[in-house]
């Protein structure tokens, strides 16, 4: 299981949007929110590359600026 946090930035004026956006994508959960347009959400995934899939499609998402990883977790012991 990995568990790896993204920091989504876009303008503050888009900031609603783009939260609704993360929210209906089923891609993530969101954590934290600011004025300045800074969005921390986790992604979880079966392998590293199924993280990178979803933030490659974040990165897509209207009005998102930039999302890139900020840390990331995981745990490859069975039990």
């Amino acid at each position: 299981m990995n568990i790896s946090s993204i920091v989504v930035k876009t303008l503050p004026e888009n900031l609603a949007a783009v939260k609704i956006s993360l929210t209906e994508s089923g891609l993530c959960d969101i954590h934290f929110s600011d004025e300045l347009g800074r969005i921390v959400v986790t992604v979880e995934g079966d392998s590293n590359e199924d993280e990178t899939a979803k933030l490659k499609k974040i990165q897509k998402l209207p009005h998102v600026m930039s999302a890139d990883f900020s840390y990331t977790f995981t745990d490859d012991d069975p039990d």
